[in-house]
């Protein structure tokens, strides 16, 4: 038996707790994420006693001696800073003092006395959120504005059909005439931001066709020299062997002139100064590295650029939403880059902006290099020849006429029993099924909504097809023709008219089918 003395000695050794750590465990030492061992209360005020070759290579820093809290950018500090003292548990997140950009999950733990920190680097995470979090709310403001767009234009074709009856009272020369001209110049105007915003949801009508770029800007460079002024100088750049590419190009006029006002804007506002387009055939290698993340294949570029003041970096992220301007109130709709994005989205292209402040903007537009079929040659681009438009709007036929909106339904069916169609009204889908089956084998035409309450457009051709006896049938909408074509695979003998519509361009429509069926 030991001695007492010895005995409590022996016991007091064996009870006492074990020194703190001097050194990283292996593991921590050894992992591809940042680690350090701490002195200290504070963690943020603790020193670095160890740190491993990650921690070093994420932050810079990490020698023994120095503060850990240096590592860490100030703002973010003081943020985790203040977590900590509200209780958060698990990881707190912070920029590192090094680069700003860089993001960092920071765990801590308490070993003993001291603290062991783990930096776990989620810069990249962090950026692919962010590109995915853009795009949904992309994608949800495009459906809000596609289904505003799609009422905007029920609105707009019912106050063009009343304009029209009361343009037919109150003709050139009468008191009214002019407010009458007043109120139709502002509904165009209204039809055209309506189009922007089908542009940006993508549910705008397109007519693609293979385009010739070079081609292209050269025809538009005399209107755009025209709307950038004396103060503003335009530079053109047509690169060698530049590829073909499909795309509806009054689309691509639009997005580039778009492209360009911006550009002329933000460099007169600054006394004048230079738009630059550049136009380059791109390989899938040249396009990551200029800003196209995904790109497959070849494509074209068209880059639009300026050496005005820049955009500030706190607004870069916004500047494609609509309604989001810069500009003072009353000058610019915020819905001229929210066009180009859906016009180069709809075209299954990419758009990206660089930009650093005083050194100017550049705006490139990617779209994929046409590749025609090896069983035919690419034809050349021409533009699509317009049917002959009927110059007397009178004609005769029975037509039936399905439309939920009352007023444009029942002001059209007036207007064009006016020019001599005997038109039978429905105001749904079932009602004109019924109709159609009354008067089975005696429709000429049949036109209807495509969006209505209970049986839509589509639906009601296939269930009223029997009874038409191979009669035309034209569809109207507020949305583009894409969003529904699916549904009429196999349809044959179907036209498109886009809202809004005034009664001359659905009188001409009217005749043109009547007269091809004839």
């Amino acid at each position: 038996a030991l001695p007492p003395a010895a005995a409590e000695v022996l016991q007091a050794f064996n009870s006492a707790k074990p020194p703190p750590p001097k050194v990283l465990d292996a593991f921590a030492a050894a992992s591809p994420f940042g680690a350090a061992l701490l002195d200290g209360e504070d963690p943020f005020e603790a020193t670095i006693i160890e740190a491993n070759p990650a921690l070093s290579a994420l932050t810079g820093g990490g020698a023994s001696g120095e503060r850990f809290g240096d590592l860490i950018e100030a703002t973010s500090r003081a943020d985790a800073i203040q977590k900590l003292t509200d209780g958060h548990v698990g990881a707190l997140e912070v920029r590192l003092a090094s680069d700003p950009a860089k993001v960092a999950h920071l765990y801590l733990s308490k070993n003993e006395g001291r603290w062991v920190a783990y930096l776990v680097d989620v810069s990249e995470q962090k950026q692919i959120e962010l590109q995915l979090s853009q795009s949904q709310k992309m994608q949800a403001i495009g459906q809000l504005a596609g289904g505003v767009a799609h009422d905007f234009n029920n609105l707009l074709t019912a106050i063009f059909f009343q304009l029209d009856v009361l343009a037919q009272r109150h003709p050139v020369g009468d008191p009214s005439y002019e407010g009458l001209n007043e109120i139709r110049s502002t509904s165009i105007r209204a039809a055209d931001l309506v189009r922007k915003l089908l542009a940006f949801s993508r549910k705008q009508t397109v007519q693609r066709e293979t385009l010739d770029l070079g081609e292209l800007i050269s025809e538009s460079e005399v209107l755009l020299r025209r709307v950038l002024y004396e103060d503003v100088k335009l530079e053109t750049e047509y690169g060698r062997n530049l590829p073909h590419v499909r795309a509806d190009r009054s689309q691509i006029e639009t997005a580039v002139m778009n492209l360009a006002v911006n550009a002329r804007d933000a460099v007169r506002a600054h006394g004048g100064g230079k738009v630059r387009i550049r136009l380059a055939r791109l390989s899938q290698e040249e396009a990551v590295a200029a800003g196209y993340p995904n790109a497959k294949g070849e494509h074209a570029l068209i880059e639009v650029s300026d050496d005005g003041p820049g955009i500030p970096p706190d607004v870069i992220d916004k500047i494609f939403d609509p309604f989001f301007t810069t500009k003072p109130v009353g000058e610019g709709t915020g819905l001229g880059l929210a066009t180009v994005y859906g016009i180069v989205k709809q075209s299954d292209g990419w758009i990206g902006v660089s930009s650093r402040p005083g050194q100017g903007a550049a705006f490139r537009i990617f779209l994929p290099a046409h590749v025609p079929s090896a069983a035919a040659p690419a034809p050349e681009p021409t533009a699509a020849k317009a049917p002959p438009k009927a110059r007397d709007l009178s004609g005769a036929g029975r037509i039936l006429f399905v439309e939920d909106e009352d007023a444009v339904r029942t002001v059209a069916a007036k207007l064009l029993r006016a020019r001599g169609y005997e038109v039978i009204e429905a105001g749904s889908g079932e009602e004109a099924l019924e109709l159609a089956e009354v008067h089975a084998g005696q429709i000429d035409l049949m036109i209807s909504d495509v969006v209505m309450p209970g049986m839509q457009g589509p639906d009601l051709l296939k269930h009223a097809r029997g009874y038409l006896a191979g009669a035309p049938v034209m569809f109207i909408s507020g949305y583009a023709e894409a969003e529904f074509s699916n549904l009429l695979e196999g349809e044959e003998n179907i036209s498109f008219l886009p809202k809004p519509i005034d009664i001359k361009t659905l009188a001409e429509r009217v005749k043109q089918e009547l007269q091809k069926a004839a």
